[in-house]
């Protein structure tokens, strides 16, 4: 393989990246905790684009129960969208763990 087919497979690998990583974006990965008292939205770029809670734990006035929960389904939405990025790209680059 010379030097031009190198460079051609680079640019052609940058460009499938971006096209998943776009793709990724438009992504939406929910996950949820206490039953769905607490529901978290993430894309696949990891970012939270949407967070509902249930009055009734507002009016609990236990902030640590809420905290925890929120947490947990924060996760719960990020284990999602990991798994999901981690299948788009695992065939991608041999050898290369994400």
């Amino acid at each position: 393989m010379d030097f031009m087919d190198l460079f051609k497979k680079a640019q052609q690998l940058k460009e499938e990246l971006g096209k998943k990583q776009e793709e990724l974006g438009k992504k939406v990965f929910e996950g949820q905790s206490g039953g769905g008292m607490v529901t978290v939205m993430v894309n696949g770029r990891h970012e939270v684009v949407s967070l509902k809670i249930d009055p009734s734990l507002i009016t609990m006035n236990d902030l640590n129960l809420l905290q925890d929960l929120t947490a947990s389904a924060v996760n719960a939405a990020l284990a999602k969208a990991k798994k999901e990025v981690e299948g788009m790209f695992a065939n991608m680059i041999p050898g290369i763990s994400l």
